[in-house]
């Protein structure tokens, strides 16, 4: 069985031989953890969606290298700069404080503070628009005919485009107006909402047409991000008015030009969402953040062959140990073998308090359960 045919089945409930071999990445920080632990920089290199990391043994996959951001990015410039943080302009136009202590290989210790943002009202609003010409040429790598040849005989599932390059419909309206915004937004500004939304809509449809049109892709991820550990970050309501016809005009639009995976990923708690999740034509979800609550067989349970699902691997779990990374698979990973429908990967990156043996183990038993060897 091929990785292409393995994880088709797998996202359609249907018998494989395994699961695929996925993760989502480590930390900068890891990397330089792992590197003092013994491994080298040919073991360690690559991007892990894209399985390239040798050490870890993972199964390809690939995506299709759109830019679907803004074109131009705005200026990036530092506005402020001490040995301990740096105030900065980024592509998006907003102002961000980071922390520069402790960052390894672009990753931070902490998640960057967000002091401005560039959309205020309708007139900003229509400014950024000049940034997503959907039309603009550099969105398509210069060699986009060569990839085209090299797509046609793989034997690997192809997505539309690379993690986070689109982001999605929450994720983008919060990268153009911060989440406090947005929030206000909803209730006071509902006709921009709206506009924008609709925007970003047509701007997916019309970039992504030519690479649907001329590639067989088999899946596409819409990252949104519209949760945190408490559960979503908007309610039912707003999701029904606001997002579910974009996300199911989305759905429809990537099925008609033969997706047949259509991944949502968002951290947090998403439970009161995965029933109009599901309704608007979702048919995979993931990492389900197990700090969260989100389990993957209690998710199955509630929600049965519905949905398919990736992730939910306690990344906590695995920094204590060989002992808790056995329970935390067996736990979670042989449940869901009966009903197929699943991958499991960590939560999401590997953090850096997770040492490079237990990394070696829980791959290893991962590996165990799914080859039989292990119940």
């Amino acid at each position: 069985m091929t990785g292409r045919e393995r994880y088709l089945r797998i996202m359609s409930f249907q018998e494989v031989d395994r699961y695929p071999y996925f993760e989502l990445g480590i930390w900068g920080q890891t990397y330089e953890r792992w590197l003092a632990e013994g491994l080298n920089e040919d073991e360690l290199a690559g991007d892990w969606f894209k399985g390239e990391p040798k050490f870890a043994k993972l199964d390809r996959r690939d995506f299709i290298p759109l830019n679907l951001g803004p074109i131009p990015g705005f200026e990036q410039k530092v506005l402020e700069e001490s040995e301990r943080h740096i105030v900065f302009i980024d592509q998006f136009g907003r102002k961000r404080r980071a922390l520069k202590v402790g960052t390894a290989r672009g990753t931070r210790m902490s998640m960057d503070t967000y002091l401005d943002f560039f959309v205020k009202d309708r007139a900003s609003f229509l400014e950024m628009k000049r940034h997503y010409d959907p039309n603009e040429p550099s969105r398509y790598p210069n060699n986009w005919e060569e990839l085209k040849q090299q797509y046609k005989d793989r034997d690997y599932p192809l997505y539309l485009y690379p993690n986070c390059a689109f982001g999605g419909l929450y994720w983008n309206l919060r990268e153009w107006m911060g989440t406090e915004a947005l929030s206000y937004a909803f209730f006071d500004h509902p006709n921009l909402v709206h506009e924008m939304l609709d925007f970003m809509v047509e701007f997916f449809i019309e970039a992504n047409k030519r690479a649907l049109t001329e590639v067989e892709v088999d899946a596409c991820i819409i990252n949104e991000d519209f949760a945190y550990n408490a559960g979503p970050l908007i309610s039912p309501k707003i999701y029904r008015e606001f997002f579910m016809p974009r996300h199911r005009a989305i759905c429809e639009f990537l099925s008609d030009h033969g997706v047949r995976v259509i991944e949502l990923d968002s951290d947090g708690n998403t439970e009161p969402l995965l029933p109009l999740i599901i309704e608007a034509g979702f048919n995979c979800h993931w990492p389900l953040e197990a700090a969260a609550g989100m389990d993957p067989v209690k998710i199955r349970q509630k929600f049965g062959k519905n949905i398919a699902l990736m992730g939910g691997i306690d990344k906590r779990e695995v920094a204590k140990g060989k002992e808790a990374i056995e329970k935390e698979l067996l736990r979670k990973v042989i449940p869901m073998l009966e009903s197929g429908g699943y991958i499991p990967t960590l939560d999401h990156t590997f953090p850096p308090d997770i040492p490079l043996e237990n990394a070696k183990y829980y791959l290893e038993i991962k590996r165990a359960i799914a080859e039989g060897k292990m119940r």
